[in-house]
């Protein structure tokens, strides 16, 4: 149900610390999809260093800069979306890149491709004319 004006003007008033104002709205999990795993920059840096290769969770820990516990959370919830795998080798457990799972966030961010391309060719367009007629001012003088 939303908040009445008053509802909203009681919560301004008591000044509420602004992470409890919507206590009521519920959050997604970060296991729900890769877009919500990636939120976490800790896990994005993951990525970027399995991108090199195979990795132990000690590995990816020093890499951090955290403990191995802190570690195996962040490698569990990219495990849960599909964005890597794991294997046992002896007592060690490794973590590899699983590209495949990135597609739908690849998918997502080259449907704004065309966009940027556009601006940036309007940009180009603008400069190239803004330097034409500083040219011309500069012949004109």
């Amino acid at each position: 149900m939303p908040a009445s004006d008053a509802d909203i003007s009681t919560l301004l008033t008591l000044n509420i610390p602004i992470w409890e104002y919507n206590i009521r709205m519920a959050r997604s999990p970060t296991t729900t999809d890769a877009f919500n795993a990636v939120a976490e920059p800790a896990r994005r840096k993951i990525l970027t260093y399995l991108a090199g290769g195979e990795r132990s969770v000690n590995e990816v820990a020093d890499s951090l800069g955290v403990k191995q516990p802190q570690a195996s959370k962040h490698l569990k919830v990219l495990k849960a979306v599909g964005l890597v795998t794991v294997r046992d080798e002896g007592t060690k457990r490794l973590y590899r890149l699983k590209p495949d799972g990135l597609k739908p966030i690849h998918d997502w961010v080259a449907a704004f491709e065309r966009f940027w391309n556009d601006s940036l060719d309007r940009l180009a367009e603008y400069l190239d004319e803004l330097q034409r007629k500083e040219k011309i001012d500069e012949q004109g003088e």
